[in-house]
């Protein structure tokens, strides 16, 4: 049953700046779109925040992501695990935090998509890096990580309207779960346009799901995979597939055979554990 007309209207006149991306993870993207960038303008702009440059040196010491060579500064990690990398722990860092609500049942369910997009993302890297397109992983990462930043958006801003007290219903888990699936894609779209993202990072919110893909877009076509991929584990909202992911279009395009679907799922449940959610209140 589609969504009502009432939810739909109070949600079109939300404003499009609510708190979905922090703005220093968001200047980092644009500053590295500009081959121009330095790495001190780099290392400048992420210390603007402290505690967001504390969360990326933790995130960059973590095992799962780099972890054998300690970095003690963000000049230093920019240094030693590139500016692309860094930029998306930034990104993934402050995602994180902002998957948290004091309303105990939309914290549940932001917790849920965080570990989904966070699994999405290292998900999206794995593939990249084990179906020869390494050079792609960093863009796969944050690609995977953003696809359902829709959701977010609607969480954030239904969560704004029951707050004056009108359409308290629409936070109970089966009518979000409507809402998420008639317009998260409409709204994530609107969101990367409004913040001038790249376009890859778009297409990947954009075409994430659905029939019709660019299957030249392998960024697209690895993050349409894993993000089917995360539905067979139990990391998604979704329901599962109904036919194995060996037989999907974007696995034949990748290559990938039922081995690396194997390791993929255990890439994906390790992804759980390192989550860097925020600790309970």
């Amino acid at each position: 049953m589609p969504i009502s007309l009432t939810i739909r209207r109070l949600l079109s006149i939300q404003p499009i700046d609510l708190p979905v991306f922090h703005p220093i993870a968001l200047k980092l993207i644009h500053l590295l779109s500009d081959c121009n960038f330095t790495i001190d303008e780099l290392a400048s702009t992420a210390n603007d925040d402290q505690a967001l440059a504390g969360q990326i040196l933790n995130m960059a010491n973590s095992s799962s992501y780099s972890g054998r060579v300690k970095v003690e500064t963000i000049k230093d990690a920019l240094i030693r695990l590139g500016a692309h990398h860094v930029s998306n722990l930034a990104m993934a860092a402050s995602q994180a935090a902002l998957h948290a609500s004091h309303n105990g049942t939309v914290n549940a369910i932001m917790q849920e998509l965080w570990l989904h997009s966070h699994g999405c993302a290292v998900g999206c890297r794995w593939v990249a890096m084990n179906t020869g397109h390494r050079g792609l992983a960093e863009q796969a990462y944050l690609a995977g990580l953003l696809h359902d930043v829709g959701k977010l958006y609607l969480i954030k801003a239904l969560e704004r309207i029951t707050n004056t007290g009108v359409a308290l219903a629409a936070l109970e888990r089966e009518l979000l779960l409507e809402i998420f699936g008639e317009l998260h894609v409409e709204q994530g779209t609107r969101l990367m346009e409004h913040w001038s993202m790249p376009a890859v990072y778009r297409a990947a919110v954009d075409k994430h799901s659905g029939e019709h893909f660019d299957p030249d877009d392998m960024v697209l076509v690895i993050v349409r995979l894993v993000n089917a991929a995360t539905r067979t584990c139990g990391l998604s909202l979704g329901a599962a597939p109904d036919r194995p992911l060996v037989e999907f279009p974007e696995a034949t395009r990748l290559g990938m055979g039922e081995q690396q679907f194997t390791e993929l799922g255990r890439v994906l449940e390790a992804s759980r554990s390192v989550s860097f959610l925020p600790a309970p209140a």
